[in-house]
């Protein structure tokens, strides 16, 4: 499996944003992040916040006008993805914050995976779902499956045979 830049973990993404105060609002708001401090070296206009071990780092863009509009909810766009504990209550919450959103099923071995996109103020897509219940089986053969949670991802024996719903262990 090698890791030869011996990396840990996500650290954080960065952000560019029309309207400062708008991205710092969603981000707490709807995503849950906390605004945390910020080295005061930086000389340009910025937010860092942070929550489920990665940060966010929001820059204001220098020339908003110039920032490409966002176009129409589209799951085969970049975008970063959020685990849920509840689609439902992502789907309620978003619709009780009037934010438009898209959702879509995916399929495979019997498991189905459940997926919301939407986008931040700027345009940034945002997916939440639940695929933690999908194992993560490396192309090779002899290399472990990965069981990840919300908490952590755990080596497994990687079994040959697609798992069905019941035989995974959450």
């Amino acid at each position: 499996m090698g890791n030869p830049l011996q990396l840990k973990s996500l650290n954080h993404i960065s952000l560019v944003c029309r309207s400062l105060e708008k991205s710092i609002g969603f981000y707490q708001n709807v995503l849950g992040f906390v605004p945390i401090r910020r080295p005061g070296s930086f000389d340009f206009e910025g937010a860092w916040l942070f929550n489920y071990g990665i940060g966010i780092h929001l820059l204001q863009a220098e020339d908003p006008h110039q920032m490409p509009a966002a176009s129409g909810i589209n799951p085969k766009d970049n975008h970063i993805s959020f685990q849920c504990e509840s689609m439902g209550t992502v789907e309620k919450k978003l619709e009780e914050m009037e934010i438009e959103y898209v959702k879509s099923r995916v399929e495979e071995g019997g498991i189905y995976v459940d997926q919301i996109f939407f986008h931040d103020p700027d345009g940034s897509m945002i997916e939440v779902c639940n695929c933690n219940i999908l194992p993560v089986v490396p192309l090779d053969g002899d290399t472990p499956a990965l069981q990840c949670s919300r908490m952590n991802c755990n080596l497994e024996h990687h079994v040959q045979q697609p798992q069905h719903p019941a035989s995974i262990s959450l």
